[in-house]
């Protein structure tokens, strides 16, 4: 979770930090709860509102949680557009 004055798209360099990291991160899936199956960078954004302010899980999966909310409240979703799977 975000802490104050910290910089919003640090979670996004932790996860993200080359090429590779972004195409791993588009290639995801959500393995529970009511999206289970879908594609992270596909969770709508009310879903990973909630996860900001109710917590991230621990772990991997919660950093790239994270780092889609983060892309995504920010508008960087064209980033995305280069990893996405057809």
């Amino acid at each position: 979770m975000l802490r104050q004055g910290q910089d919003t798209l640090s979670p996004c360099t932790d996860v993200v930090a080359d090429e590779t990291g972004l195409q791993e991160l588009a290639t995801q899936r959500m393995p529970f709860g009511k999206y289970k199956g879908k594609l992270l960078i596909d969770l709508p954004e009310p879903y990973l509102v909630w996860f900001s302010r109710n917590g991230f899980p621990a772990g991997k999966l919660g950093r790239q949680l994270e780092t889609v909310y983060v892309i995504k409240v920010n508008g960087l979703e064209y980033l995305f557009r280069p990893c996405r799977v057809e």
